[in-house]
């Protein structure tokens, strides 16, 4: 029976964990025989190393945003030679992935965080590692530290990353597809904007799990809306679902972590927009369901990086914090030319993508046939091979 690996990073339920467990449940479902299963190598290696990184990551980003987007920046995009200086904790992960894989004996490899991919690559340019990889990016750009040599298959969030690859680094365009951020098979997709022109527009209002985000500095602004009805994701985050519920406002519904991805479906499905921080994977199950997409705040680091790309693309719309909520929500919303042109933009990007649910179960089931017969360099194309989106 075949086994595949998947490594994300941290306990925390980030994206990286959710684009694992969405490709998980679809093997799940369309595949046999294949045990799957999801490990944090941090985890792994010391259970309190990860709860202190944890925390202090969480802890960083809130009350000093201004110095991780520095150290971000400047950790993440060093070029190779001078990354050296930060390596000193190589040997110790590395021995701790040797172990891990000695352990687990899978027959491929998915990675959907720098961290884990950085050191395949290093174990198989070592000839440690004779094991298919791929790379699964959970946002809309790629920094310098995820692995590239050695590994078989990039997932890519767009054609813009795809061209950036190329030209960079030379990759074979043979092992690079256009997936998008992978969704969840119970996100639906939604081929165009419609809204109800006979009703108040609804909004869904979303900080994260982590209650992080700033939602609260727009509680005078939702408060004195009157045109507007907000549903508030307030994920974990207890001290803001009772704030919200103590304004006894009608137009504003506090929502809990909501756990069952049907019940976030049908929430996207009765709202009009989502207000939302630039994460990969809400961003992506926002495009998938073809939601006008309100950016109000965002984290220092990727967030930022993402929101560059996305107000590029005309894929998102940026709050000015300065001037009214409600009359830059209701400046589109309400605006059939701007509701059509950004129609256009979402279709335009999802055309980007080449491999819908199908056609990806199909690489993994390929790259594990692949590995039975021989160890030659996996081979993926999905202009020759698979179904291509919208197929």
């Amino acid at each position: 029976m075949k086994k595949i690996l998947f490594l994300p990073l941290l306990q925390m339920q980030s994206g990286h964990h959710q684009v694992a467990e969405a490709l998980m449940d679809m093997l799940k479902e369309q595949t046999e025989g294949i045990i799957l299963k999801k490990i944090d190598l941090l985890s792994y290696t010391n259970k309190s190393l990860e709860k202190v990184i944890t925390n202090g990551y969480l802890k960083w980003i809130r009350y000093a945003p201004e110095s991780y987007n520095l150290a971000y920046k400047s950790f993440f995009y060093l070029p190779p030679a001078k990354q050296q200086n930060f390596k000193w904790y190589q040997p110790l992960f590395m021995k701790k992935l040797e172990q891990l894989l000695a352990e687990e004996k899978p027959d491929l490899l998915v990675c959907t965080h720098g961290f884990p991919s950085y050191l395949l690559s290093k174990l198989k340019m070592k000839g440690k590692c004779n094991i298919p990889i791929i790379n699964v990016y959970t946002d809309f750009f790629i920094n310098n530290f995820w692995g590239r040599d050695g590994i078989d298959v990039h997932f890519l969030p767009s054609q813009d990353v795809k061209e950036k690859l190329i030209k960079k680094y030379n990759i074979p365009n043979q092992q690079m597809i256009v997936t998008g951020i992978p969704v969840h098979k119970e996100i639906t997709r939604n081929n165009h904007i419609q809204r109800q022109s006979n009703r108040r527009p609804k909004v869904l209002v979303a900080g994260g799990n982590s209650g992080l985000g700033g939602i609260l500095k727009l509680a005078d602004e939702l408060k004195t809306s009157n045109q507007v009805d907000y549903f508030v994701l307030c994920g974990k985050n207890k001290k803001l679902y009772d704030e919200i519920l103590s304004w006894e406002a009608a137009h504003i519904k506090p929502l809990p972590y909501l756990s069952s991805r049907a019940d976030m479906n049908c929430l996207y499905d009765e709202v009009d927009a989502i207000m939302t921080k630039p994460g990969g994977v809400t961003i992506s199950e926002a495009l998938h369901k073809s939601l006008p997409i309100f950016v109000h705040a965002s984290l220092p680091g990727q967030e930022e990086i993402n929101l560059h790309y996305l107000k590029e693309r005309e894929l998102v719309f940026e709050l000015d914090q300065n001037d009214s909520l409600e009359r830059q929500l209701l400046d589109v919303l309400l605006d059939k030319q701007k509701m059509n042109e950004l129609d256009w933009t979402i279709q335009s990007y999802q055309k980007e993508i080449e491999l819908v649910q199908d056609g990806i179960v199909n690489i993994f089931e390929t790259i594990l046939g692949q590995k039975t017969k021989s160890m030659k360099p996996i081979v993926v194309s999905p202009s020759n091979v698979f179904h291509m989106a919208g197929a």
